[in-house]
């Protein structure tokens, strides 16, 4: 089975403190979902439309999993906090066996 994937490009942050507030529901209910961290800011460099802001991705077991933990409560309590606070491009996405 394929792993799955979330990848999430930030294109603007105008809430820090907010973003901050998510991070804190957002973090443990990834993790409770069998998310793992791959990247979580860091240096970045963006080519061809890509803005060079925060990225994050994270490593589900498989697809399905991905996608539950995201429709899951835990993680949609944490997106509320995000609202109005940051423009993102976010995707779940299916690896490759």
């Amino acid at each position: 089975m394929a792993k799955g994937y979330w990848v999430n490009c930030y294109r603007e942050i105008k809430n820090p403190h907010a973003l901050t507030e998510y991070a804190k529901l957002a973090g443990p209910a990834i993790q409770a979902g069998g998310g793992k961290f791959l990247a979580r800011g860091g240096k970045i460099k963006a080519f061809e439309a890509g803005v060079n802001e925060r990225t994050v991705v994270v490593e589900f077991l498989s697809f399905e999993q991905a996608l539950a933990t995201h429709n899951g409560p835990a993680y949609q309590a944490a997106v509320a906090m995000l609202e109005g606070a940051v423009e993102r491009d976010f995707r779940v996405i299916e690896g490759v066996d």
